[in-house]
C-alpha cells in the first residue's frame, strides 16, 4: 500500500503545501466489521433506555378473584390486574436499561482507521493550514466553507482545540459539526460527507491512528 499526498489548502481554497500520510495509517483490507460494531456501539450508548411499562404486580387494582371459577359461563380468571383485561398489567413489556456494550480499543481503533481510510479513498478528506477567524461572524466562516469547496457538504471539522470565535461561527450552520481531534470516532467519519482537518488537527489525529 503506498503513502497518499493530499494538498494542503488556505483558507482561499488555494493551494500551500502537500501533506503526506504514511500508509500505517492506511487500511483499506480489514475492519469492514470492526466499522459496524463501533457504530452500532456508538448509538447503543446513547439510546435513553427509559421505556418502561406496569407488569401485573405494579398495575392498581384488587388481587382479589372477580367471580368464582365455575358455573358463570365465562372464561376463568384470577386477578383484575390480568393482562388480558383492559387496565391489567402489560406482559413482556419493556423496562428501564442500559443498551451500552463493550468493543475492544483495538476494534475501536481498527474501525476509526478503516473509515478514515475510505474517506481518504473517495477524496472526502480536506486539509487546511488554518482556521482563525478575527471575529465569530458565520458569514465569514461559511465563506472560507465556500472557498474550500466543502460549503454544499454535511461536514465534519476537526480542530485541534476548540476556540471561542470558531465555536460561534460554526454554531448556526446546519450542516457543520466541530469537533477535536480526539473527540471524533467512526460515526462522525461515517456520517459525514467531507471531513475538514486543520494541519495540526491531522497531525494529531494520525497519533491516534499509530
Amino acid at each position: 500500500m503506498m503513502s497518499k499526498v493530499i494538498d494542503i489548502l488556505n483558507v482561499k481554497g488555494e493551494k500551500v503545501g502537500d501533506y503526506t500520510i504514511d500508509d500505517s495509517s492506511i487500511e483499506l483490507e480489514k475492519g469492514a466489521q470492526a466499522v459496524h460494531d463501533a457504530v452500532v456501539c456508538f448509538l447503543a450508548e446513547h439510546r435513553a433506555g427509559t421505556a418502561s411499562t406496569k407488569t401485573r404486580a405494579e398495575v392498581s387494582g384488587a388481587g382479589k378473584k372477580p367471580f368464582k371459577q365455575k358455573g358463570g359461563g365465562r372464561a376463568r380468571a384470577g386477578s383484575t390486574r390480568n393482562p388480558v383485561w383492559r387496565h391489567g398489567g402489560v406482559a413482556f413489556g419493556p423496562k428501564p436499561r442500559d443498551y451500552s456494550f463493550k468493543v475492544n480499543a483495538k476494534v475501536r481503533k481498527l474501525a476509526l482507521k478503516r473509515s478514515f481510510s475510505d474517506a481518504l479513498e473517495n477524496n472526502a478528506v480536506v486539509v487546511v493550514d488554518a482556521l482563525n477567524l478575527p471575529d465569530g461572524k458565520t458569514k465569514n466562516f461559511a465563506a472560507i466553507l465556500s472557498a474550500l469547496k466543502v460549503d454544499q457538504n454535511k461536514l465534519l471539522v476537526s480542530v485541534p482545540d476548540y476556540e471561542e470565535n470558531l465555536c460561534r461561527a460554526s454554531g448556526n450552520l446546519w450542516n457543520v459539526c466541530l469537533l477535536k481531534y480526539d473527540c471524533m470516532n467512526t460515526y462522525h467519519i461515517l456520517d459525514s460527507d467531507k471531513i475538514l482537518f486543520t494541519k495540526d488537527a491531522l497531525d494529531a489525529f494520525l497519533k491516534r491512528l499509530a
